[in-house]
């Protein structure tokens, strides 16, 4: 198995601190810097069996704006009992790059209970500051086509028959409002709650670990490699111990946990990892479900732990400019110079291991993350984008795209021996639910919700129709 930075950074900690120094986003949902758009709108139709709102989405920042970022929202108040459909009827930027999305408001207005959620695929690209998207000729229609009242919407206006600025859309970039305001008590979420049109199913990864042991046969056959061959990251020394990848039953979920262990020294350490053996992974979303430890089943806290849910390749050569690695990173009791938990999201360009150099763009959160999580990272032709619980987590830029396949992984290691000097046995787990990857599709977190609900009411433990290359 070949050294990447997430293997070596436990030979060089401080240098690797200042190497993820390189770009920060905040952890926050936010906007970046300089990102701006606003909507403007007309009616192409007041009354009958469907409503036509049309939108030009502008960028009125100082910066280009992916528009697989931008979610503009329409407001309105659907009919008793009704379900609605989207179509796009014509658009500058291609129908296929348009999505539409129903949701339900959290708070209900005279004017308002349901939004539809305007999104674009990363086929749309990039708006350059100044530019506009031009024309996305929009419509919907109940699904038994029955005559619609437009007039008590609060987003429709009969009179705004010529475009202009209309504040009564919502415009989200990255997951910030940056325009327009929603009904009374409604801001927009990161995600609908009602995802009905969802990207194309695409090829899919999807495991449900569903085994009985490290050695079950079906886990070999299904792609997964658990790993006992020596070398880094981690304590110089430490085994990979496949009998500490177990599996069981939580409730309605099967569970993997990879169990890590110490007694203070080199020859007691034992360290996990689970990967797939083929890299064939590139632009798409990945998803996980992943239960971080802050503290040990029992024995001494405090060791600096690293648990993770990654993609990745080999490095063919210092500073090869084909390399690509995009971590979720949780250190429970710190470590690389953090004295107290923090959650890292890093996307990689290239690395030198010595001396040091290190190209990457990284998030962080310093909070606890014990417990349960859903983690998405979705890669398209434009970004990086992850997500925590559905929140955005940090955006990167186009300089981090991968440019050859991955493998999709987890481990749990420990950075060193430092953090916990005592000699009694202590022992961490870190859990996974299920993995997902859905090849050159983005998915919203919400999305990626209702795809793993749609497996498991369908009774599907696995599925791999990936094909053999990125």
């Amino acid at each position: 198995m070949s050294l990447s930075p997430l293997r070596l950074r436990a030979a060089v900690a401080a240098a690797a601190v200042a190497g993820l120094g390189c770009a920060t986003l905040t952890a926050l949902p936010a906007a970046a810097a300089g990102e701006q758009v606003k909507v403007q709108y007309r009616q192409s139709a007041t009354g009958s069996d469907q409503a036509e709102p049309w939108f030009k989405v502008v960028n009125t920042g100082s910066s280009s704006v992916p528009l697989s970022q931008v979610k503009i929202r329409y407001y309105f108040k659907a009919d008793a009992g009704a379900s609605y459909r989207f179509a796009c009827s014509w658009a500058v930027k291609g129908c296929a790059h348009i999505t539409g999305t129903f949701g339900t408001l959290t708070r209900s207005t005279a004017d308002a209970d349901r939004y539809l959620e305007i999104g674009f695929t990363a086929g749309a690209g990039s708006l350059a500051a100044g530019a506009d998207t031009g024309d996305m000729q929009l419509r919907f229609h109940r699904s038994d086509w029955q005559a619609i009242n437009q007039h008590d919407d609060y987003s429709f206006a009969a009179s705004q028959t010529a475009y202009g600025d209309w504040s009564k859309v919502t415009a989200t970039v990255g997951g910030a409002t940056v325009w327009g305001t929603a009904p009374a008590g409604n801001d927009p979420d990161p995600d609908p709650t009602d995802p009905t049109d969802p990207p194309g199913d695409g090829a899919t990864l999807f495991d449900d670990f569903t085994y009985t042991s490290h050695t079950d046969p079906a886990l070999n056959a299904h792609g997964w490699h658990v790993r006992s061959n020596s070398g880094g990251p981690g304590v110089p020394g430490a085994a990979w111990v496949p009998e500490n990848v177990t599996f069981a039953r939580e409730g309605a979920n099967s569970i993997m946990n990879l169990e890590t262990s110490t007694a203070g020294t080199a020859a007691s350490t034992e360290q996990t990892e689970v990967l797939t053996r083929a890299m064939k992974f590139k632009n798409g979303t990945y998803a996980a479900r992943v239960r971080f430890s802050d503290a040990p089943r029992s024995g001494p806290d405090g060791d600096r732990l690293v648990q993770t849910f990654f993609t990745i390749n080999d490095l063919t050569a210092p500073m090869a400019d084909d390399y690509a690695e995009y971590d979720f990173e949780y250190l429970p009791n710190g470590g690389w110079g953090e004295p107290a938990n923090i959650l890292y999201t890093t996307s990689w360009e290239t690395y030198r291991p010595d001396p040091w150099e290190a190209v990457n763009q990284h998030s962080e959160a310093r909070t606890s993350y014990a417990g349960w999580h859903d983690l998405v990272v979705t890669i398209d032709n434009s970004a990086i984008t992850y997500y925590v619980d559905g929140t955005l987590f940090g955006r990167h830029d186009a300089r981090y795209l991968p440019e050859r396949p991955m493998s999709i992984n987890v481990n749990q290691w420990l950075i060193d021996l430092a953090g916990q000097t005592s000699t009694s046995p202590r022992s961490y787990d870190q859990k996974v639910d299920y993995v997902l990857h859905v090849k050159d599709r983005v998915l919203t977190p919400a999305q990626v919700s209702a795809r793993v609900a749609a497996f498991r009411s369908a009774g599907t433990a696995f599925q791999d129709t990936v094909p053999g290359t990125g």
